[in-house]
């Protein structure tokens, strides 16, 4: 399984970022994508996760501001960032579970660190 990010840049306060994540290696029928987030000194937290059946799930900081989408084809999962401020700086992580978003799995998963996560794509925002 292999998890690729880009998109990932410095922007202003107020700007766009798209992030994608090209996803290789990876096939199951239940299945959640998501894209976390790690500042300096700071826990990992969810940004966005999205369900195998579309269903999308934010973090509470969000607030409308970022929407999260699979292609058609599953192979690719985005972030769109939208009205970024300075503490949505860090480093942004795809993610993979072999289960379903917020399952039993899911959560056993991330706490044994046996999903599948990329290597990571910097979003920088200046105010």
């Amino acid at each position: 399984v292999k998890l690729v990010e880009s998109g990932g840049g410095s922007v202003q306060s107020g700007g766009s970022l798209k992030l994608s994540c090209a996803v290789s290696g990876f096939s199951h029928s239940s299945y959640c994508m998501g894209w976390f987030r790690q500042a300096p000194e700071k826990e990992r937290e969810a940004v966005a996760i999205i369900n195998f059946d579309g269903q999308a799930s934010y973090g509470d900081f969000v607030q409308g501001r970022f929407t999260i989408s699979e292609d058609s084809d599953k192979n690719t999962v985005h972030l769109q960032m939208d009205r970024l401020l300075p503490e949505d700086t860090a480093m942004y992580y795809c993610a993979a579970f072999r289960f379903k978003c917020y399952s039993a799995g899911y959560w056993n998963s991330l706490k044994r660190g046996d999903n599948y996560w990329g290597q990571g794509t910097q979003v920088t925002v200046s105010s």
